[in-house]
């Protein structure tokens, strides 16, 4: 509460924007920190009501769904997304505004999980999932670690097994020199994203859509980037990514879902 009022007036500060210039409020929510919900949709409404506009509840990952369509360069409806952060790895059929079909999800660890643990049992910290990646840029193709349910017909993932398969690995070194860290930070960021990348070519070629949407904090990763860049673009598929303040939670993509609803 002391943080997100005075945000709120350096928002109409910085934007020019006057209180009764808003004619409709969205706001998060759900899922999250229950705290930081209550506050930001305590605000929101008790604006809303000040100024007699109306509000609009927003699901937060509806809000990483659209965040692409910030772009200029923009997919059209209906394209597929993958939606991939710290809770939650799934494959989504947007049909249009309001209307999502999950055609594949994580078994158990969302692929952000698996990274912030990862780099936890590296030493990096946690959350770490930026730091690992930046670490795996100096590894070299050392180990080789499982890449789960790759050949599987279905949509799903499944990545506790990779997890301790980089436990084992961590566990049997004698010295984990700074190298060796880089290298097993290496094999791992391979290894996650060449299963979603194989996931998103399977999903493209059974709903016969040609535009996939990358959204959530996972979306900034380098190598699942270019990855996905290199082997859509074989099969003629477009890949659209949100710039990366987008990625990660932010208002700009609550703010753009209530416009769009």
């Amino acid at each position: 509460i002391r943080l997100i009022l005075p945000l709120l007036e350096s928002l109409f500060k910085k934007t020019g924007i006057k209180k009764e210039d808003i004619n409709t409020i969205a706001y998060t929510q759900g899922p999250g920190l229950s705290g930081a919900l209550l506050v930001g949709s305590s605000l929101a409404e008790a604006l809303a009501f000040s100024l007699q506009v109306p509000t609009i509840p927003i699901h937060h990952l509806e809000g990483h769904l659209l965040a692409p369509l910030l772009e200029k360069d923009a997919p059209t409806f209906p394209f597929l997304a993958l939606l991939v952060s710290g809770g939650h790895t799934q494959i989504i059929h947007v049909k249009k505004i309001g209307q999502y079909e999950i055609i594949g999800d994580t078994l158990d660890d969302a692929a952000g999980e698996a990274f912030d643990k990862t780099a936890q049992l590296l030493g990096l910290g946690y959350p770490g999932g930026l730091a690992l990646s930046l670490l795996a840029e100096k590894g070299k193709p050392h180990f080789n670690l499982p890449r789960p349910l790759i050949h599987t017909k279905d949509l799903n993932v499944s990545f506790s097994g990779l997890k301790t398969a980089v436990l084992h690995l961590v566990r049997a070194q004698e010295n984990l020199t700074d190298e060796i860290k880089a290298d097993i930070a290496f094999a791992f960021q391979e290894a996650i994203t060449d299963v979603l990348t194989k996931k998103c070519l399977s999903a493209l070629d059974q709903t016969h859509l040609n535009q996939l949407v990358v959204s959530g904090g996972v979306g900034a990763n380098k190598q699942l980037r270019q990855k996905l860049n290199t082997e859509l673009s074989k099969k003629n598929y477009k890949v659209f990514f949100p710039r990366l303040e987008f990625c990660t939670d932010n208002g700009a993509m609550i703010a753009f879902a209530g416009a769009m609803r």
